[in-house]
């Protein structure tokens, strides 16, 4: 008599052979965080600009020395990348598949950066970019100079530099409207108005004479080195020191001033607040801010999530 033999059992574990198309990651990623994924997928797209961005997604946060590194694994029709924050730096992943080691490399690529003296980092698009941009190319001048009038070259590219900050911080900061504006390259008077609308009250004085007598000082050193037949290095680099630091005085004042009067989440009463720039925010894009532990926003597309 023939014998059968046992069925086998049905295996119910099916492994798919294909992957996951990297436009449909994000519909199982359990913490998202839309509004930083898209500041970094605008930063990829603004480097690597000939690719588009499918999927971002957090990887991990280190805290090194006191200092926040957040790791994104960013993936583009053509290449795959590691994008790490603080300064914000992209690495591809064929050169770089170690993610340990292109973190240790990113910290120790971004301290040297911060070393270097008078150089002014923006990590995301900004506002001042056109600002930040004539400083630089300031400094690139100073490196260069040679002869006096490559040193006048440098006094004027920071003065157009503190023109274009007197621009950028008009269009942002609230100024009564029955004060009277100065002309547009009277950055003295400018200064004078932008400090007391970014620093008001009693409790802000000793700041408020700060941002003033340095903007004041900076001009003044500026036009002095756009004219004067005796420049030298030394003094280049002072006048350049002078400028970085009251554009990074009202940077900072602009900041922590839009950070204080956004205080807590409206709907969380969370402290985890942060500032993006869109530039498609009309009319030359605009800082908007999001809670990292709810999903409020206040940016105008999406006004409905604000409290009301």
């Amino acid at each position: 008599m023939a014998t059968t033999e046992p069925e086998k059992p049905i295996d119910e574990c099916v492994m798919h052979d294909h992957p996951v198309p990297a436009s449909e990651l994000g519909r199982y990623s359990v913490d998202r965080d839309p509004h930083s994924e898209q500041d970094i997928a605008r930063y990829v797209e603004i480097e690597a600009s000939d690719e588009a961005v499918q999927h971002v997604e957090r990887v991990k946060r280190e805290v090194v020395l006191c200092e926040i590194y957040d790791i994104w694994d960013v993936t583009t029709d053509k290449d795959r990348w590691w994008v790490i924050t603080n300064l914000t730096n992209l690495y591809s992943q064929k050169y770089f598949p170690s993610l340990d080691y292109t973190i240790s490399f990113h910290i120790g690529l971004m301290a040297r950066l911060r070393s270097r003296e008078g150089r002014i980092d923006p990590d995301e698009p900004t506002p001042f970019d056109e600002v930040i941009r004539r400083v630089d190319q300031a400094q690139h001048r100073h490196e260069a100079a040679v002869e006096v009038e490559d040193f006048q070259a440098v006094g004027m590219l920071l003065r157009e530099g503190l023109i274009s900050l007197i621009s950028a911080l008009s269009q942002r900061v609230p100024i009564d409207p029955l004060v009277e504006r100065p002309q547009k390259a009277n950055v003295v008077a400018w200064t004078e108005l932008l400090a007391n609308s970014l620093l008001p009250g009693g409790s802000h004085k000793d700041l408020r004479q700060l941002l003033k007598n340095t903007a004041k000082d900076a001009w003044q050193v500026a036009n002095w080195l756009t004219h004067t037949r005796n420049a030298t290095r030394g003094a280049s680099s002072m006048v350049i020191n002078s400028c970085q630091t009251t554009v990074g005085h009202f940077i900072q004042a602009l900041e922590g001033g839009r950070a204080e009067k956004v205080g807590r989440c409206p709907v969380c009463q969370s402290n985890d607040l942060r500032s993006h720039f869109d530039v498609g925010i009309p009319p030359e894009g605009e800082y908007y801010t999001s809670c990292g532990v709810c999903e409020w926003t206040d940016h105008p597309s999406q006004s409905d999530n604000a409290a009301t």
